[in-house]
């Protein structure tokens, strides 16, 4: 007996046929096309580069290289940490290679551009490796996200701990574009706001390599606390350079709130310890985030910093959108990253709000002494655990045009 409305025979196998041509109709091009571009040979490249390449290929892996019956495809570039370079492979990937999504993008003035490209031609931009808070903020998009951290979080995390813990004084040595005068300006209102002051700041070009004039300036200022508003190896070598030049010696506390774990190891530990830095990822929160580490220092050899940890986070809830709403379309691929929480690796309980900005959990960090690491990649212990709800702009602070419609 044939139970009303089914099909057997030919007439099924079409009908089957059918519904499977309608449901990868609804993926472009009968692919999802993954865009890694970042810095791969200037002073980003550790921190990101090709081991986020390697962390997004890792979460291809766990989808088997397909989703919803198409395959996933992986392309990359090296933006060069410059804006032209970035906007322009950008705008080729999506009008010729036909990119459904661009990850990663350290150098926010460059994050920026692409932001616009994406908005413009729908296509989802995750951000993981850019902090200005103008990317969720006044310059915010319906399909971009900002996974990681932005200057408001490592603000948070630094400035009341380090009025209390590091000095009232403040001396800033800022890397000078908008991120660096961004994470200055954020750092400066948590300090002030906790009894602080600051008394002056240096900018100076990224990549700079000599910061000689710029660490004069900050011993002459006499503040308690120098602050680097920069990152990676500007980081590194500020840090190497405030050494030789005796500020820690002369009772000058030296806060590095942007130094990942990958520059902590290029620094040492010897000239590194007790460094106060802010982190989105710790791989000893859970059974999670140490499987995760664990797995991906056996393919790479190193422990992933907190941009390659989100960029897997990121683009695993990516995929997991499209294999539930059956579309790479942008806005319906956000909206359901939306609604479902982040439970991963990277974070716990995390949500993507609608301004862009996933809401998750920070860490205060310090760097361990050479005599407490028991192993390479020993190098910092948590201080403190900064709440989402603490680490991340209020959205009644928000500028971001998306939340007039809220």
């Amino acid at each position: 007996m044939i139970k009303r409305g089914s099909i057997h025979g030919p007439a099924a196998l079409a009908a089957a046929l059918l519904l499977a041509t309608a449901a990868q109709a609804q993926i472009s091009d009968n692919m999802v096309k993954i865009g890694v571009l970042n810095d791969m040979s200037g002073l980003y490249a550790d921190v990101t580069g090709m081991s986020t390449v390697e962390a997004v290929r890792m979460a291809i892996e766990d989808f088997g290289g397909k989703v919803k019956g198409v395959p996933i495809e992986l392309i990359y570039a090296d933006h060069q940490n410059k804006p032209d370079v970035g906007v322009s492979i950008a705008r080729k990937w999506i009008d010729v290679d036909k990119v459904d999504v661009i990850v990663d993008v350290p150098g926010s003035s460059i994050a920026l551009g692409v932001q616009e490209i994406t908005r413009e031609a729908n296509r989802v931009f995750i951000n993981t490796g850019s902090g200005s808070t103008a990317l969720s903020g006044a310059k915010c998009s319906p399909t971009a996200v900002q996974w990681t951290y932005d200057t408001y979080a490592l603000a948070q995390g630094i400035g009341a701990a380090g009025v209390q813990k590091l000095g009232d004084t403040w001396f800033f040595l800022t890397v000078d574009y908008s991120f660096g005068q961004a994470m200055e300006k954020d750092i400066a209102a948590v300090v002030t706001a906790n009894g602080g002051k600051v008394l002056g700041s240096a900018r100076h070009p990224l990549n700079a390599g000599d910061f000689s004039s710029f660490l004069l300036k900050a011993q002459s200022s006499g503040a308690k606390v120098v602050a680097f508003a920069n990152a990676s190896t500007d980081a590194v070598n500020a840090v190497k350079q405030a050494q030789e030049f005796g500020l820690p010696q002369s009772g000058q506390v030296i806060a590095a709130p942007l130094m990942l774990i990958t520059d902590v190891h290029a620094l040492g530990l010897k000239s590194a310890q007790g460094l106060m830095v802010v982190d989105a990822f710790n791989p000893e929160r859970d059974e999670d985030s140490r499987a995760f580490a664990k797995r991906y220092m056996e393919r790479t050899k190193r422990m992933p910093s907190m941009v390659q940890a989100a960029a897997y986070s990121a683009v695993s809830h990516y995929l997991k959108a499209i294999q539930t709403t059956g579309t790479d379309e942008a806005k319906t691929v956000i909206a359901r990253m939306r609604e479902v929480p982040v439970n991963d690796a990277f974070a716990k309980g995390a949500r993507l709000r609608p301004d862009g900005r996933l809401e998750h959990d920070m860490y205060l960090m310090r760097v361990k002494a050479p005599a407490e690491s028991k192993h390479e990649w020993d190098l910092t212990t948590v201080v403190a655990t900064i709440p989402a709800s603490q680490a991340t702009r209020p959205l009644a602070e928000s500028d971001c045009p998306l939340l007039k419609d809220k």
